[in-house]
């Protein structure tokens, strides 16, 4: 069963609701069967290229908010966070355009390395203070989750996985999602934002169970007696391909 993970790498809930996820899914029975695939969004396609803004300033430009309310805010989700068992260094952020880590997450996938680099990510511009829009921080993230060097430098010189990208935005606004975390399960139950631990493994166990309901056919068997069942013997199949006149099958 998949779940798609719709998020943006600067955004503070889509951190925490990975964790979240991440809980939900330890200990789950069939957790190996589960695959996870992380979408693309931008929650601003105009940030700079250039990592030059602090977080603070930013917050308080976008909200009108004073510098210390923007600190304020930082160290509330900071805090949850920590719940978490993460650590938030938001005064030490860089805020930028995540466009081409986007891209390189694509370039992950091809090579099974997504998760990987999307907490690597993820922790470096939370906790390290990183810029992910810059080409050289880009590359050694992505070099030190496994990925071949000639490969993101091609991505990062040029234009591929773009339209990935910009699929995937697409297909959240088909969806109607509003705003990032965003989670798919199985194609069916949407959750939106970084939702407790338990609301994911209820929606996660639901998922499942209709999954694997649907995946399982379902025979109807006729059962007769005497003559009767002797006339229905030419009527049914043995090498399992045939069903009796009238049954149904599901999945």
């Amino acid at each position: 069963m998949e779940i798609e993970i719709w998020s943006d790498l600067v955004c503070p809930w889509c951190y925490i609701g990975k964790r979240r996820l991440e809980k939900a899914l330890a200990g789950f029975p069939q957790r190996e069967r589960i695959r996870l695939a992380w979408r693309s969004f931008q929650l601003d396609p105009q940030a700079p290229h250039e990592a030059r803004e602090s977080v603070s300033a930013m917050l308080a430009r976008k909200y009108g908010v004073s510098l210390a309310e923007a600190e304020a805010m930082n160290a509330r989700v900071s805090a949850l966070a920590a719940q978490e068992g993460l650590t938030f260094h938001l005064e030490q952020a860089r805020y930028g355009n995540t466009f081409d880590a986007h891209r390189l997450l694509h370039l992950a996938a091809a090579h099974g390395r997504t998760q990987e680099l999307a907490e690597r990510l993820f922790r470096a511009y939370f906790s390290e203070g990183a810029a992910l829009s810059e080409p050289e921080t880009l590359r050694r993230l992505a070099t030190e989750v496994g990925l071949p060097e000639d490969e993101i430098a091609l991505v990062l010189q040029g234009e591929a996985y773009a339209e990935a990208v910009h699929d995937d935005v697409r297909r959240a606004h088909e969806l109607g999602v509003q705003g990032v975390p965003f989670f798919l399960f199985a194609g069916r139950y949407a959750v939106s934002g970084a939702q407790p631990v338990s609301l994911l493994r209820q929606v996660l166990e639901r998922a499942w169970r209709e999954t694997a309901r649907e995946a399982m056919p379902q025979v109807m068997t006729a059962v007769s007696s005497g003559s009767e069942q002797d006339q229905n013997q030419d009527e049914a199949c043995t090498d399992g391909s045939c069903a009796l006149p009238g049954s149904e099958r599901a999945g």
